[in-house]
């Protein structure tokens, strides 16, 4: 494994980040695909042997039994200096917005619950899960910045937003003397590059990593046509994500495969190679040791600089979906 700063903090993180959305209660959140907590700690435990120290979780993943897995599997078995750990918290809901809990309230609420989750004094990262638009930045700023002051988050991240709007919330913290956003977690892989637009040359510009989300497109960039996992079948969110833009998708995860082929190598460390060199820390699910084993020797496959053109030579742009599409002023959408 390799390591690197994430953004202009001082935590070293693996070079693959293990998303925990595929850990927690099937039966009480979004997903149907997820593992139970003894699956989890086998994962989990395969991941650290590998040498990942990155994982990310949410309060809203399977109503946070997913932060109640990784917690006590990241106790039992590595040391707490040893591994950095992020959540997310969602916007306010509208019983909040109606009780009149300001942001500031909003956010020390949700991570003391994830905290209580995780069993955890503290978290290395917390992150905004999604933009609140009927929530004040102020508020949100204001309530982050309470979080690390008082020890129980060291830095904090932002994911599904807009360039300007990260811009605009870290212009506000540096001018009032407030933590900013060290990282961000958007949708970005070889079959969804609008990330490159505005967000990938403005975190270059401001030294904020990228560690993005949906790395494999819900495993689309990992297999052949033909090929199905429980998560591809019943995971009915990606494919609200991919399904419009299946065919021309296609000719990509075919160049993906063609170059897999050619290197002896896995479709997942194709995909992975050419997104790790974009960002710090991609986001891969595992639910396999095999999912945990490709990512991790991606970190180690270099692609030619041919091989990545012709790996993106035929992307054309792309409609935002899942979260980005969806949450907005006048709706909020699922939490993926």
């Amino acid at each position: 494994m390799k390591y690197a700063k994430l953004g202009k903090s001082d935590l070293n993180v693996s070079r693959i980040c293990m998303g925990c959305m595929g850990f927690g209660n099937a039966s009480i959140g979004q997903h149907s695909w997820t593992l139970d907590e003894a699956q989890t700690r086998e994962i989990i435990k395969h991941g650290l042997d590998l040498g990942i120290n990155f994982y990310d979780t949410a309060i809203a993943y399977q109503n946070g039994t997913s932060e109640q897995y990784v917690g006590k599997a990241l106790r039992d078995f590595a040391k707490r200096d040893d591994y950095v750990i992020a959540t997310k918290f969602t916007p306010r809901t509208q019983e909040e917005i109606d009780g009149g809990m300001s942001g500031q309230k909003h956010i020390e609420n949700y991570l003391n619950q994830s905290l209580s989750n995780l069993s955890m004094d503290y978290v290395d990262l917390y992150i905004y899960h999604m933009w609140d638009y009927h929530t004040p930045m102020e508020e949100i700023m204001d309530g982050l910045n309470r979080v690390v002051k008082a020890g129980k988050a060291r830095y904090i991240g932002i994911s599904n937003c807009f360039a300007w709007q990260l811009a605009k919330a870290n212009y506000y913290a540096r001018e009032n003397g407030m933590t900013e956003f060290i990282s961000i977690q958007g949708h970005y892989n070889l079959i969804a590059r609008e990330e490159e637009r505005e967000m990938a040359p403005f975190c270059y510009s401001e030294n904020i990593a990228m560690t993005p989300y949906s790395s494999l497109a819900g495993g689309r960039l990992s297999k052949r046509p033909g090929e199905t996992s429980k998560r591809l079948e019943e995971d009915a969110y990606a494919k609200f994500k991919y399904d419009a833009t299946a065919e021309a998708d296609a000719r990509i995860i075919a160049r993906v495969a063609e170059l897999a082929d050619k290197r002896n190598v896995s479709m997942t460390e194709i995909s992975l190679a050419w997104l790790l060199t974009k960002v710090t820390s991609p986001v891969v699910g595992a639910t396999k040791f095999s999912h945990a084993d490709g990512a991790t020797k991606a970190v180690d496959l270099e692609l030619t600089a041919d091989e990545i053109s012709y790996l993106e030579e035929m992307y054309v742009p792309h409609a935002l979906v899942g979260v980005m599409a969806q949450n907005g002023k006048q709706k909020a959408g699922n939490v993926v």
